[in-house]
């Protein structure tokens, strides 16, 4: 699933939503120099998700309004999408193959919810 880099996506035009989304968060990453910083460590941007992860909790379990737990939601799918970027993944086609996967699945009551996975407790 080879993916575009940051320079890739700055030269392509987008045929649709996601690939604009795409030119979008490469074009953030180019403004910051990300490449050259020291951004595309996957280390460092674990971190940093995990970090924006506490936030979106933070703001739901707190009640705080849906505006703010929507742009704490921004925050990972950027974040998201950048991780595609600094490891050349295209995230829309391993999209695509986890989704056919999943709807393949049937659901089962876990302790806190139901849950759509491969795994069957025994």
């Amino acid at each position: 699933m080879q993916g575009r880099n940051v320079s890739a996506w700055m030269d392509h035009e987008p045929v649709d939503e996601w690939e604009a989304m795409m030119k979008k968060v490469a074009a953030f990453h180019a403004k910051h120099d990300f490449e050259g910083q020291n951004g595309h460590d996957m280390g460092y941007r674990l971190a940093l998700t995990i970090e924006e992860l506490g936030e979106l909790a933070a703001a739901v379990t707190k009640g705080k309004p849906l505006d703010e737990c929507a742009e704490e939601m921004a925050d990972v799918l950027i974040l998201l999408m950048g991780h595609s970027l600094a490891m050349e993944l295209d995230l829309k086609a391993a999209f695509e193959k986890k989704y056919a996967r999943i709807m393949q699945r049937e659901s089962l009551q876990g302790r806190l919810g139901v849950r759509v996975t491969e795994y069957r407790p025994e």
